[in-house]
């Protein structure tokens, strides 16, 4: 039997931890409230749009242009977005989007968007990309993606509405959307870190030279005058031009490397650093940084100014592009190895090796599906916060779940089980009362537990791997309850 947990504890922490009984009722109501004619629910940021894919929209291999589609999907992710907020809204970033499938002439392409969380003045929403054959009736999966976007009034500042998340799915995008925020914020932090801390393979001295291709070979620069066309219905050019602007330069600096047709398979980030109006010219840069076995990074920037006079240019976007040449049985071919310029040309050398760890340390701890992750995973300055969203991802996830069962209540302390796959999970929660400023101090630092948890015999810091993030290890006496399955 559970005592008290912790006099401090007892006397009342804020309303941190809700009724979860209350909460499922709630939740089933409002649910039920937001119900459509079919009696299905349906997000109401949700946006969809079909498009059957025409001669016109295709490339030289028959396949739909990814810059058309770049141009579909933030049109349906900017109409998900500018539904939630009511005002205009603009295109941040646009990340994570890794092409599975490619889609041919006379099949449909199946785009839906909505907002996973919202912020101050900002959003994320997610985007699905599906592919339908009307012949066959077969669907897959093309792509999914990750867009921020931020609201933007003339005359007054925009302070975003919360979401409220109603499915167990949106409850969960909705958790995990704000650790991927944080993921984005200290994108560059971690990139400063590898370069720093970490051996990035170099091996040019022991290369070729004979058998390698000058960066310089593949260096694109192509100009656009920004017209009436390809403006949005705020007067700012549409995000979705610009990066098909991008990846048709990004494309001809891979097509030079390897003297062939390139298959664009992930775009890193599309980073939205300015505007641009109609009249303005557009100078697109695009080079090929590094060439692995069987991949290749390009990098592109785009840079804008408003007259030909004009000597300063401002930096309003950059991406970076990985490219795969893929031979007649879609098997990737072998690259040549690129030879970087020195200085800068180096430095991108480098920096894309850096980003190449960083995409396999996400690819195997976050994309992969729950079953196939690892139970531990070593930890490097590269992996550290992908380690911690997916940590806190799998628990909100777990959270999340609208089947758990309540076992026990001792002391208003009530403890809930989830078994599943296997695997037996516990939940407590305690509802107490006071002011929520001192709750937060109180469980936010963890070294303070023994205060208010008298379970806790200490908190040891044996390693700080950053101010914000060190590892601890707890010392608690034995619990006992008394669990009914």
């Amino acid at each position: 039997m559970i005592q008290n947990v912790g006099n401090h504890l007892r006397r009342g922490i804020a309303s941190v931890f809700s009724n979860r009984t209350s909460r499922k009722s709630s939740s089933r109501a409002e649910t039920a409230g937001a119900m459509g004619d079919s009696g299905e629910y349906r997000n109401p940021t949700e946006v969809q749009m079909s498009q059957l894919v025409l001669p016109c929209h295709t490339n030289q291999r028959g396949e739909l242009s990814v810059g058309q589609l770049l141009k579909w999907i933030d049109t349906t992710a900017c109409l998900s977005a500018e539904r939630h907020a009511g005002c205009p809204c603009v295109t941040a970033s646009m990340d994570d989007i890794y092409f599975e499938h490619t889609i041919s002439v006379g099949q449909v392409v199946n785009i839906k968007a909505k907002v996973n969380r919202a912020f101050n003045s900002s959003m994320e929403v997610g985007i699905q990309v599906a592919s339908e054959d009307l012949c066959s009736e077969k669907q897959w999966t093309v792509c999914k993606a990750l867009a921020t976007f931020v609201a933007h009034r003339e005359l007054s500042k925009v302070k975003l509405k919360q979401t409220t998340p109603r499915t167990e799915e949106e409850k969960t995008e909705h958790s995990v959307a704000a650790e991927r925020r944080r993921m984005r914020l200290l994108y560059a932090d971690t990139m400063k870190d590898l370069l720093a801390n970490c051996v990035i393979q170099d091996d040019l001295e022991s290369r070729d030279c004979s058998c390698m291709v000058p960066a310089e070979k593949t260096r694109v620069e192509s100009v656009e005058l920004v017209l009436p066309p390809h403006a949005n219905h705020q007067g700012n050019t549409f995000g979705g031009q610009i990066m098909a602007w991008m990846e048709n330069v990004a494309t001809i600096a891979a097509s030079r490397l390897c003297r062939a047709h390139p298959t664009l398979k992930a775009i890193e980030m599309f980073h939205f650093r300015g505007p641009s109006q109609v009249g303005d010219r557009l100078v697109l840069k695009a080079i090929v940084n590094n060439a692995f076995k069987h991949s290749m990074e390009v990098g592109v920037c785009v840079e804008a100014y408003r007259q030909e006079a004009e000597s300063h240019r401002r930096h309003i976007n950059s991406a970076f592009m990985t490219f795969v040449v893929l031979d007649a049985d879609d098997q990737p071919r072998t690259l040549p190895w690129i030879r970087p310029q020195p200085g800068d040309g180096e430095r991108r050398y480098r920096e894309a090796s850096a980003r190449k760890k960083i995409r396999l340390d996400r690819k195997y701890i976050v994309s992969c599906k729950q079953a196939e992750m690892p139970l531990s995973v070593p930890w490097d300055p590269s992996n550290q916060v992908y380690l911690s969203y997916n940590n806190v991802s799998s628990l909100k996830m777990l959270v999340a779940k609208d089947n758990w069962v309540l076992s026990s209540e001792i002391n208003q302390v009530r403890l809930y089980t989830l078994e599943e796959d296997k695997f037996l999970s516990f939940h407590m929660e305690m509802l107490v009362h006071v002011d929520a400023t001192q709750a937060f101090l109180l469980l936010s630092d963890l070294l303070r537990r023994p205060e208010w948890d008298k379970h806790y015999r200490g908190v040891y810091v044996p390693k700080s791997i950053h101010e914000e993030d060190p590892c601890m290890w707890e010392f608690s006496e034995q619990i006992v309850w008394q669990v009914e399955f």
